[in-house]
């Protein structure tokens, strides 16, 4: 068995915390059928945490705060603008009903990050919070989204339009 030192324990447990907060997430999202799951948030949790651990601990860095306030500032803005690229990837627009899917994944691939990078800066007070609230917004703001939705469809007066009526800029040169 590898003996590990105090400062090594601390790095795994946080590292397994941001795992944890990840599959936990993700099991909402396996149940309810979408593309990432346990697996996938597990890792995007994990692979943030890694990346905000290692780069503090770096020889040296303690010593100099201000090198360790810009590292750890440029790590969080690097990994959470990465991962906004990795959550657009799911973003699907669909031109004939006007409607977009995967954004719910997408901010739900963005939180897991952000969590994981709270587990590697031990801020458990607001791990413990993000984690809770997302899960109670995944859980319970679709049925109120789809509540709503159909209320404002039916006072509208909702009718789709045709693909062929539809113009954004997003379609390109017609």
């Amino acid at each position: 068995m590898i003996a590990l030192t105090p400062d090594e324990r601390d790095g795994l447990l946080r590292l397994l915390a941001a795992t944890a907060v990840g599959m936990a997430i993700g099991l909402n999202r396996d149940l309810h059928g979408k593309p990432t799951g346990t697996r996938t948030l597990g890792l995007v949790g994990l692979g943030a945490a890694l990346v905000a651990i290692v780069c503090v601990r770096v020889d040296g860095m303690r010593e100099n705060p201000d090198a360790l306030s810009r590292v750890i500032q440029g790590v969080i803005q690097g990994v959470l603008t990465g991962i906004g690229f990795v959550g657009a990837g799911v973003v699907i627009r669909d031109r004939r009903n006007l409607s977009v899917h995967g954004l719910t994944t997408a901010a739900t691939v963005w939180m897991t990050a952000a969590l994981g990078i709270a587990c590697a800066l031990a801020s458990w007070p607001f791990v413990a919070l993000g984690a809770v609230v997302t899960l109670v917004l995944l859980v319970l703001a679709k049925p109120l989204d789809a509540v709503l939705d159909k209320r404002a469809r039916r006072r509208n007066g909702y009718r789709p339009l045709p693909h062929d009526e539809v113009s954004t800029p997003l379609d390109g040169p017609q």
